[in-house]
């Protein structure tokens, strides 16, 4: 079966402050870390060999993710000394890949799209990248993808970009050969660099797998709380007092929460009566919409 590459190695600087004390692959999404949501889909596709790439805090997910073979699969790790990208990070990972085709899953984001269906599509087309997509319900907030009524990518828009455009839902098929003339261990930042110069040297050789399934997005705290939220309640699991609370975590009786993210290690005080915001300790420098409370740094979930 096709091997993936999950990207795990982001900043995740949107997601701040809930960044500073985990990577966004390993924040926990109704009681499960995201990376082992995302790796047990790709299982339930027989994706059974899997690289993660890693740079920022990435021993909260090597923690949970091991070797993999709890969730029934083997994970290796592509280390990366500075952020490579999204078209530098695969360069890296091609050694460990060992594939002339592979997946490429985006670590911070959770679908349902059909993952043979996009290989199929990528096998019939021929193509360097095969990119899943859904319409662009929401280009005042995400840039979009152009794409032909044969299917063919024809360009990129940025976010409050009047043209129609696609979805970018987080997988894609790929060759390897589309990433092997980029320097290795060079940052190489987006492959929205590299994706329109492939498709000037060769017309046609970047498709899009047009498709409705769902996606989840976990960019930023209000996006994650959300999505935590729904989750949940699919489940069967709904969250008390709407609040996601992470490991270790201690609320005393009489604290009062509403729409919270109470991040590992918190003690919430008796005292406390936090709403909408995220909760974290205050063991280093606080963001600049953070204030000191209770001796815990608190941020407001929107801003």
């Amino acid at each position: 079966m096709t091997p993936a590459l999950v990207l795990t190695a982001g900043m995740a600087t949107r997601l701040r402050p809930l960044s500073h004390v985990r990577a966004k692959a390993a924040l926990p999404v109704a009681g499960e870390p995201l990376v082992h949501r995302i790796i047990r889909r790709l299982a339930g596709f027989g994706v059974r060999d899997l690289v993660l790439n890693l740079h920022h805090l990435p021993h909260t997910i090597t923690a949970s993710v091991g070797d993999g073979a709890h969730l029934g699969v083997r994970v290796r790790y592509s280390f990366e000394a500075a952020v490579l990208g999204s078209a530098g990070g695969p360069r890296r990972a091609l050694p460990l890949l060992e594939a002339g085709r592979f997946l490429i899953v985006n670590g911070d984001t959770l679908t349902d799209v059909d993952v043979a269906a996009v290989l199929a599509a990528h096998e019939r087309g021929r193509a360097l990248v095969t990119m899943a997509v859904v319409p662009n319900t929401e280009p005042h907030k995400y840039g979009g993808v152009l794409v032909d009524d044969e299917g063919v990518v024809t360009g990129f828009t940025r976010r409050d970009s009047a043209p129609p455009s696609f979805h970018f839902i987080g997988v894609q098929a790929v060759e390897a050969e589309a990433f092997a003339a980029l320097p290795e261990n060079a940052p190489y930042e987006s492959v929205n660099a590299l994706y329109p110069e492939l498709m000037k040297q060769r017309p046609g050789s970047v498709r899009a797998y047009i498709s409705g399934a769902e996606f989840l997005d976990i960019g930023t705290p209000a996006d994650y709380l959300e999505t935590c939220l729904r989750i949940a309640e699919r489940e069967g699991r709904p969250l008390a007092d709407d609040s996601v609370l992470w490991d270790d975590v201690l609320i005393e009786p009489g604290a009062r929460l509403r729409r919270c993210v109470v991040t590992d290690a918190v003690r919430v005080p008796w005292t406390a009566d936090f709403s909408d915001v995220t909760v974290r300790l205050a063991d280093g420098g606080l963001e600049p919409f953070e204030h000191r409370e209770h001796g815990l740094a608190i941020g407001p979930i929107a801003r």
